[in-house]
């Protein structure tokens, strides 16, 4: 799996009108934090017990359609579910998955918090929350 910057991350779902762009966290996260605008919601793990869905491979199947070729571009929070949902996804067969470097939120600063050192948030990019 290859990791994109976020400004290059949103250059390729550009350039590539039939990628999946799916947001890995979970519900609350996805619904309360935000969340990439036209982005596709599949829990990597959710509360409260945080454990891995073990639906999460057959959801993107079902959403992907015909092929395992279709580009799958993967967003967590930070970048770490991404890398293991798409380990499952390349496990499963799919060819060309992707995942946003530094996540939505992006790194930790020096004093903890996030959206301050880099992300999608961070970058400006497109996003929405309900």
């Amino acid at each position: 799996m290859e990791f994109l910057l976020p400004t290059v991350a949103q250059k390729f779902l550009q350039a590539n009108s039939n990628a999946l762009f799916i947001d890995c966290r979970s519900e609350m996260e996805y619904l309360f934090v935000g969340h990439p605008a036209g982005s596709m919601h599949v829990a990597w793990n959710d509360g409260p017990d945080w454990e891995i869905n073990p639906h999460f491979v057959p959801m993107v199947r079902k959403l992907v359609g015909a092929g395992v070729e279709r580009p799958i571009l993967l967003i967590c929070r930070s970048g770490n579910r991404t890398a293991a949902a798409g380990e499952a996804l390349e496990a499963a067969g799919f060819l060309n998955i992707y995942g946003v470097a530094h996540g939505f939120e992006g790194d930790l600063d020096g004093t903890h918090h996030r959206n301050a050192v880099n992300g999608w948030r961070h970058d400006g990019l497109p996003w929405e929350q309900c």
